[in-house]
């Protein structure tokens, strides 16, 4: 058996998050559908994680076995025909047999897009949060610090959320102003909990409309009480990046 690994892009506005459930369509019954057309036989693909209803993705990473001696050209040419406009495998490779697209997944990055302007953006509504008053980034960066390293994020997970622990590390965070409006945060980390990225995005925005002081982070931490954290941003401003192994 082979074990192929694939990068996937999409846009999730259509879908019902990633992984495969028996109500609403899914990324992950989109592609398995697709494969088995193309390999005439039973697979699972096993991706890196669960992206949620109407999140998108740049660089989705999974991987999957198959008996098929298709050449990689062949069969990544072959799967985007059977796949719809807004989901495409931009790269397929043969892997070791070992690899495991989400047990080996070393770091994540997140990016979530806010546009900041008082009138929306029809071109830019599906893929991020229109949100009309005014921000102070220095203080959402401010509020930023908080949150790198070593946590329990349990303030910032979603309720009822099934994680055997909440603790994750923060590498990497950061939050940039552009001029057309378009303002961007960044999030590397070990891993995330469900709707984290967009509860922490949720929280800064009451940072930067000065409801709350940035150093206010650190107690909504160290609460472990989600009820102490800000609204959950919307999912179309939120975009897997990048996977690293």
């Amino acid at each position: 058996m082979r074990n192929i690994r694939i990068t996937i892009e999409y846009d999730g506005t259509r879908y019902n998050g990633w992984q495969r459930q028996p109500n609403g369509t899914t990324i992950q019954e989109l592609l398995e559908t697709a494969v088995e057309k193309i390999v005439n036989h039973k697979i699972k693909i096993i991706g890196s994680g669960r992206t949620d209803a109407g999140v998108h993705a740049i660089n989705q990473i999974a991987n999957f076995r198959t008996g098929s001696a298709i050449p990689e050209y062949n069969l990544v040419r072959a799967i985007n025909s059977m796949l719809p406009p807004d989901i495409a495998v931009k790269d397929l490779v043969e892997a070791e047999e070992s690899f495991h697209a989400r047990y080996d997944a070393k770091c994540k990055l997140y990016v979530y897009y806010l546009y900041n302007r008082e009138v929306r953006s029809p071109l830019l509504d599906r893929y991020s949060w229109h949100y009309r008053g005014r921000l102070d980034t220095e203080k959402m960066q401010e509020a930023l610090e908080g949150i790198k390293g070593t946590h329990n994020f349990s303030s910032f997970c979603a309720s009822g959320d099934d994680a055997a622990d909440h603790v994750r590390t923060v590498f990497d965070a950061s939050v940039t102003h552009c001029k057309n409006g378009m303002i961007t945060f960044m999030i590397e980390a070990d891993g995330f909990l469900r709707y984290m990225v967009r509860n922490i995005v949720g929280t800064l925005i009451e940072a930067g409309n000065d409801k709350i002081s940035p150093g206010e982070i650190k107690n909504i931490l160290a609460s472990e009480n989600r009820n102490m954290a800000g609204i959950t941003a919307p999912p179309r401003g939120l975009f897997l990046k990048e996977v690293r192994y």
